[in-house]
């Protein structure tokens, strides 16, 4: 007997809020706009007096909390935790669709973060009283290949970017993992979990003078686009092979 094939129709994009395109090319343009004009040596007077009013009110107890605070951050455990969310899901739901959403969004982060980094080679605010100890002056132009590469990382902000891209993969996740056990994450969590994390990380990043405020601002351009990115993946609807038709049930709506 010959066996017989389902024929999936044409996959199509899952909708995002903002719907369209026109607020991706939005955050796009911005974030070129604002590279080009930080290359130009625009804004360098407001990330140095955001900088400066930083230095001049950051207490030890402020700075600890801010310290604390900012490991909303980073990527390594909010990598493991999505990770292990969708293992999870996948387990109770005996599907592999949840586990290509972790790993989309490391390779996503992987190949746009990092190169953007070492291409446009910023040093940190920092770096004018730490290692290279460079003139104050000297911290604020983008494109100093001249820069050894770990001292010239900090356009645009990996800790904001990764915020938004890895708490909106967690929330994702979160809501059919709760499904599977008979509990509804409440309507305004979601929300919360993809605003507040970043919103802090963004916040305590720049106070500590980690980052200057424009790559603060440019990592979250970035962060909502890659963000607008996944969720535009229909994930259950994504074509797999035969052999994964026992492991194939959806998860970001009900079967």
């Amino acid at each position: 007997m010959r066996e017989t094939t389902t024929v999936r129709g044409r996959v199509r994009l899952a909708p995002v809020r903002p719907a369209g395109w026109w607020f991706d090319a939005l955050l796009l343009a911005a974030l070129v706009g604002l590279t080009v004009a930080l290359a130009a040596g625009w804004f360098f007077g407001i990330d140095r007096s955001v900088a400066d009013w930083a230095d001049a009110h950051r207490p030890t107890a402020a700075r600890w909390v801010a310290i604390i605070l900012n490991y909303l951050g980073q990527g390594t455990p909010l990598t493991l935790i999505a990770a292990g969310l969708s293992v999870l899901l996948a387990i109770r739901l005996r599907s592999v669709r949840p586990l290509f959403v972790p790993v989309a969004a490391f390779v996503l982060t992987l190949f746009t973060i990092g190169p953007l980094k070492v291409w446009t080679a910023r040093p940190a605010p920092s770096a004018s009283i730490k290692e290279p100890f460079l003139p104050p002056e000297q911290t604020l132009p983008l494109f100093q290949e001249d820069l050894p590469v770990r001292f010239a990382q900090s356009y645009p902000s990996g800790h904001v970017a990764n915020a938004i891209v890895w708490y909106g993969v967690i929330a994702l996740l979160l809501a059919p993992l709760l499904a599977t056990l008979g509990r509804r994450l409440p309507r305004r969590v979601v929300p919360a979990i993809r605003i507040v994390p970043p919103a802090v990380v963004l916040c305590t990043t720049t106070y500590l003078g980690w980052h200057w405020l424009s790559d603060s601002v440019a990592g979250l351009l970035l962060g909502l686009l890659l963000d607008r990115i996944l969720h535009r993946v229909p994930w259950d609807e994504l074509p797999l092979p035969a052999r994964s038709r026992n492991w194939d049930r959806p998860f970001t709506k009900p079967v």
